[in-house]
Parts: C-alpha cells; structure tokens; sequence
C-alpha cells in the first residue's frame, strides 16, 4: 500500500432511511360490502450498520464516499400488506476502527473484531395502518401513522493501528530501516527527519510458523503530546500496541535524556501508555568496538535499571534474532 492511501481519520454523513405510511385502505370485494379497514403497516427505514473487516487496513475507501444513505421504508397497502423494509447499508471498516459523534465528540463504539456488526443509524419505524385502529365504536377508521423519520448524524471514523509491538522514536532513529529488516515491509528510508509521514506495518516471522506484528510510527518529537511535528496526529496508533520498542541511535549524545522525552510525550498523550512493556534497543551498534560497548554497557545499567536494553544494527544484521526472542517472550509472558 502507498503511503498515500493510508487513511486513518474520515468525516462521513450517514443517514437512515425513513419510515414507511401506514395504509388508510378500506376492503372493497364483490358481494362483500363494508369490509371494514385492512390497510398494511408501512415497513421500517434501513439501517446503516458498521462492519469488522481484518482485510482492510485503511479509511481510504471511505475517503471519498462522504453520503452514506439508506434507503426509505416502502408505504403500508390494502389487504394489510406492509410495506417493504428500507435496504440497509453496511459500511467496512479496518478493526480498531473508533467511531465518534462529530457535534459531541462522545465515543460511540469501537470496531475490534472480525465480522463484528454495530448499528450506527437506526432506520424509522414504519405506521401503523388503520387495520389498528378499529374498534366497535370507530368500525372504519380513515386514519394512519406516518413512518418515523431516520437519523442523521455526523460521524468521526479514527483507525487506531492494532498491532503488537510499537516502534517509538526521533526521526532518523532507524524505525523504517529495522522494519525493512525484521519483516517484508518496504517503507521509504531516507536520510532527513520525517521521512516516514504514516505508519507502517510488518509482520514479523518467526520460529515453526509464528508471528506478530510490529508497527513503526512516525517519529516523536518534544512536544507531539502538544501538537508538534507528526506525533500528536499519530500517538493514538500507540495506543493499541501492547509493547513499546523504544528505539535510540547509539550516537545520541543523551541516549537516557532523549529516552526520557519520549516516554513524557507518551505519558502526557496518555497516562496509561506507561503500563505498557517497555525495551530499549540501541541501533546502529555497527559503529562500536567491544571496547566502547562495555563502556556504554556501564552507563546504562546505572541509568535503565527497570527497563531492559539492546544493542542491535538494521543495516548489519547484528542482534536482530535476540530482537526477536525478546520481542517474542515479551509478548507471550
């Protein structure tokens, strides 16, 4: 997929369909006068329903489909016949699909399985036709009910990425070169900041046929959690990650301070971001000898003393299987 057509925020207009009239019919029949009233009920307006679909893994069919209508409930008619029911339009949507009122700003539900169904407009109700509304002292009523009217709304659709682990990191910390190693992705790599401008998506292989995903997310910088740079638009797709991969250049000059910003960034987007598991991995490790690793290896026992660290390199392959296993046990425990 294009960076391009990674949607992940739409506004769509969604509308149920009205109800049908009740019938006002009276019985007309050879040798039979007076029949009395048999008008049909009208039927009710479709639904606009939501659906689960684990193929998609974007908004983008919803990008340019803004009117989402239903059709209306067809009118009651003689000989108590009810009206048709109004067709039902059922809208696919990327699990982790959050829905939101766009006037209240309320969270309505939230898409997380397969094939799941949730109502988001409910259709009218159809009339009831006069056939209800006999009795011994009104024997032919010439009255109905309308249909009740659908609902229309303004709806907010946020895809929040489900994956497992979550890349989190400064631009140019590596993110889309150890993606492009540890699974089939090939998300643009360059060498200026921002390069990555949506997430992507690997899934990553593993022993006897197993996987997971991993997820890397355009780069944080201080102040995402306020709005600047991309972060603040895309710290919701960390939301759903059960592990946090903190990824940091050895050559950082701070590599605890600027661990330190990311995980404030993290934490004023969301407190609950630092329940989530956390590991450490320090790229580009090709540039060290033994000598300056042990060095470093000192100074950060002292300084990540809860959180556990790696030292790995994308472009040399070095440590990426004991990337693996960790992620992996991480994941399992």
């Amino acid at each position: 997929m294009t960076e391009g057509n990674f949607v992940d925020y739409v506004k769509i207009f969604v509308s149920s369909g009205k109800g049908g009239k009740g019938s006002t019919h009276l019985h007309r029949e050879k040798f039979i006068e007076k029949g009395g009233p048999d008008g049909g009920d009208g039927g009710r307006g479709g639904h606009v329903f939501l659906v689960g679909n684990k193929g998609l893994w974007t908004l983008f069919h919803l990008k340019f489909a803004r009117h989402i209508k239903a059709g209306h409930g067809g009118d009651g008619g003689g000989d108590r016949s009810t009206g048709a029911d109004g067709d039902d339009k059922f809208i696919e949507v990327p699990l982790g699909t959050v829905v939101k009122d766009k006037e209240t700003g309320e969270t309505l539900f939230e898409i997380t399985e397969d094939g799941e169904k949730q109502v988001l407009s409910r259709g009218g109700k159809g009339g009831l036709g006069n056939w209800h509304f006999r009795s011994p002292t009104n024997q032919t009523p010439r009255y109905a009910q309308p249909g009740l009217p659908g609902v229309e709304m303004d709806v907010i659709l946020e895809l929040k990425v489900l994956a497992d682990v979550g890349l989190v990191g400064f631009p140019n910390a590596g993110k889309s070169t150890l993606l492009s190693v540890l699974t089939s992705a090939k998300p643009k790599i360059a060498d200026y900041p921002f390069t990555t401008l949506k997430p992507n998506l690997g899934i990553v292989a593993y022993r006897d046929f197993q996987s997971f995903v991993i997820a890397d997310i355009p780069g944080i910088i201080e102040g995402a959690a306020e709005g600047k740079g991309l972060g603040h638009y895309f710290l919701r797709h960390i939301e759903r990650n059960s592990t946090l991969l903190f990824l940091v250049p050895v050559d950082t000059p701070d590599i605890k301070a600027e661990y330190d910003i990311l995980v404030n960034e993290l934490t004023k987007y969301n407190p609950e971001m630092l329940d989530k598991e956390r590991l450490l991995v320090i790229s580009k490790c090709d540039m060290l000898d033994d000598e300056l690793k042990a060095e470093l290896k000192v100074e950060l026992d002292v300084a990540f003393k809860d959180v556990p660290y790696m030292f790995i390199s994308s472009v040399a392959q070095q440590g990426l299987t004991e990337l693996k296993d960790k992620l992996w046990k991480m994941l399992n425990d």
